[in-house]
């Protein structure tokens, strides 16, 4: 009972330990990214690019942990010391704290009411949803900026508004996507030259249309590189398009505030540069949109492309799959002169098992017979479920006297036990085997599977719950 006790009380230290290193960690973090919009700002106005809130929001979201009061107060502290480190005054320091938790809050409070799904971006409604949580955070904190604004900076409560809000707006889009959607990502191996080539296009049309928005400017200059990020959206996995977006976000929020845009007709104009700041994060929305879409779809062809492959009730390769894939693994084999054997099983009196207890537990008995299967191959073996309660097995580099090994190890592992559907009664069940071999994989891969089905019907024949070689005298071995 003192033990139970101790343990529980163990991690509740434990518990309470983690959330004080998570807030203190997301109180480092929100100090450090403040610096960097601090510093990077122009001389007693905001920053033009403000990773602090996005980057606290998305933390919230991916990681519970900091979602505690702890948490905010860690964040607090860390925006306060920012301001205070770089010699704002106290008072402002606090509004302008007051500014950026009201629209980390307001979005928070939305984006908490989607689901996991919405949130990584991973339907092609969840960028509006998105939209829609960042649009009610910037708000609130433009309201906050209507406020300020006069106050700090002498402008007008209107202006307060509008730039709070945009800035803030720009910056979640360019910034947030990014962390909801982060993972770690494998660069394709095998992959021949040309499509190397072909996944660069994207990225290097990318390059060139924003260097293009330098050289030619005017208007729609920094619309140049959207056909760039469209093509990416189509060609790369989701998190990678949200990068080259949040970078194509971030290089045109620099490139406006440093007035690299030098062509764009009155851009210097604050009310300009509020409608370009605002005009970027909605060009960005559209590979966001599409990155989602094309990953929605390509799940569901992943879906489809499983069904038509696979027997729903075993989770095998259907006959079809299974032939199509036995083809491929032969001719392997024979060209590197691997030996292949053939396994054909059947379970035993299966149609009494179905007259018995019905035909859901018969189901069930399949179900479990290609797990316990399964569990007896390796990883480059392949099985399909080729009729009723007939299984096809092909092993590739794998001798008669190995392939045997393995037709004995799966007939053991049902006669040495007993299969238990949800009923709760276990049935005994018993399989025949039936088992062709190739020493050299030159042998046709039908031929074989008919030799090893051949095997089987005599290991029927001869009284089932055994293992039959084809070209073996029949009767050869008692199970």
């Amino acid at each position: 009972m003192l033990t139970n006790i101790e343990a529980r009380k163990e991690t509740r230290r434990g518990s309470v330990l983690e959330t004080v290193q998570a807030a203190f960690l997301l109180g480092v973090v929100i100090f450090g990214t403040c610096l960097f919009g601090i510093y990077t700002r122009p001389l007693d106005f905001l920053a033009n690019v403000w990773p602090a809130n996005a980057v606290m929001l998305g933390l919230l979201l991916r990681f519970p942990k900091t979602a505690t009061p702890l948490g905010w107060l860690g964040a607090t502290a860390g925006f306060i010391a920012a301001d205070l480190m770089t010699g704002s005054p106290l008072d402002k320091a606090l509004i302008l704290t007051g500014a950026n938790l009201a629209g980390i809050g307001g979005a928070y409070t939305v984006l908490r009411m989607y689901s996991r799904e919405a949130i990584q971006l991973q339907t092609p409604e969840s960028v509006p949803q998105l939209i829609s949580a960042i649009g009610f955070g910037a708000c609130l904190a433009g309201f906050v900026g209507a406020v300020a604004n006069p106050v700090l900076f002498g402008g007008s409560a209107v202006g307060g508004w509008t730039f709070w809000f945009v800035t803030e707006f720009a910056n979640y889009v360019a910034i947030l996507p990014v962390i909801l959607t982060a993972r770690l990502f494998s660069f394709p191996r095998g992959v021949s030259t040309k499509r190397l080539a072909y996944l660069g296009l994207p990225v290097l049309s990318l390059v060139l249309s924003c260097f293009a928005s330098f050289q030619i400017g005017g208007p729609g200059a920094v619309a140049f590189p959207v056909p760039a990020l469209l093509w990416a959206a189509i060609v790369y996995p989701r998190f990678v398009t949200v990068l080259l977006t949040s970078v194509f976000s971030f290089w045109s929020l620099i490139a406006l505030s440093t007035n690299l845009f030098d062509r764009v007709v009155g851009v210097s104009e604050e009310g300009a540069l509020v409608s370009m700041r605002l005009g970027v994060s909605l060009i960005t929305l559209a590979p966001l949109m599409l990155a989602s879409a094309m990953a929605k779809q390509k799940d569901l062809i992943a879906q489809l492309s499983h069904l038509a492959r696979h027997d729903p009730l075993s989770s095998l390769l259907n006959r079809r799959s299974f032939g199509e894939e036995a083809q491929k693994l032969a001719r392997y084999c024979a060209k590197q002169c691997h030996p292949y054997s053939a396994l054909m099983l059947d379970i035993d009196h299966f149609k009494s098992i179905n007259d018995r207890f019905g035909h859901a537990t018969g189901d069930q008995v399949i179900s479990i017979a290609a797990a316990k299967i399964s569990a007896c191959l390796r990883s480059g073996d392949i099985i399909g479920r080729v009729g009723g309660e007939e299984f096809a097995i092909l092993l590739p580099k794998c001798t008669r006297e190995q392939a045997l090994e393995v037709a004995e190890r799966i007939r053991r592992a049902f006669a040495q036990g007993h299969v238990t559907p949800d009923g709760g009664i276990p049935i005994s069940v018993t399989v025949s085997v039936g088992l062709a071999s190739s020493d050299d994989g030159s042998a046709d891969v039908e031929t074989l599977m008919e030799e090893a089905d051949k095997a089987l019907y005599r290991a029927k024949h001869l009284g089932r719950n055994r293992s039959e070689i084809h070209d073996q005298e029949p009767g050869w071995r008692s199970a």
